[in-house]
């Protein structure tokens, strides 16, 4: 159940983000890339004051990872405008390995349940989109990030289309295999009580 959540969440997340990317390609991906340095800047900054007020009494060691975090979600944030071309290549790469994993475990699916060949065109086409990406990111700015909005898109919307069916099909498979006894109602056992 936890890794439904998990999956669940994950392709909540690739839609927001491709509906962000197709309505807004050029401010989007501008509020991406400092969105991340946020990511980096906050648990830095909280781990480099949680030494500041508690650490060199208990003997922690120095933060340094924590100002390198620190001093890369700032440059992210300060200069995002540098960090977009190369985010084009990291969401391509992204792009292709989301493909390639859902293929596989597509390819996994089918060790316990039948797996149409339709299943595939999604895949496919995410992987197809990632490698465009990669290829061509910087030739019209916005349309690769139209592509990576749509393909973020669709691939939400699969994995959370394959993750209810084969989670489905997977609970009819366990709930079939299993006997069940056949057990006194507790009605009766309350009248065989009061009759004796």
């Amino acid at each position: 159940m936890k890794t439904l959540n998990h999956s669940v969440i994950r392709s909540i997340c690739s839609i927001i983000i491709g509906l962000l990317l197709v309505v807004w390609p050029d401010t989007a991906i501008i509020y991406l890339v400092i969105a991340v340095g946020a990511l980096f800047l906050i648990p830095g900054l909280v781990s480099i004051v949680t030494y500041i007020m508690h650490g060199r009494k208990s003997g922690m060691p120095f933060p340094i990872v924590s100002i390198g975090s620190s001093l890369f979600g700032l440059w992210l944030m300060v200069s995002p405008a540098f960090f977009v071309g190369i985010l084009m290549y990291v969401l391509g790469v992204v792009l292709v390995f989301a493909g390639i994993s859902q293929i596989v475990n597509l390819m996994n699916i089918r060790g316990w349940a039948q797996v149409s060949t339709g299943y595939y065109v999604v895949p496919v086409l995410i992987l197809i989109a990632g490698m465009v990406v990669l290829l061509n990111p910087f030739a019209v700015a916005s349309i690769p990030f139209i592509i990576l909005g749509v393909s973020c898109i669709v691939y939400g919307i699969s994995d959370i289309i394959n993750r209810i069916r084969f989670r489905k099909k997977e609970e009819k498979d366990i709930y079939q295999g299993m006997e069940i006894e056949d057990v006194t109602p507790i009605e009766d056992l309350t009248d065989k009580l009061n009759n004796e």
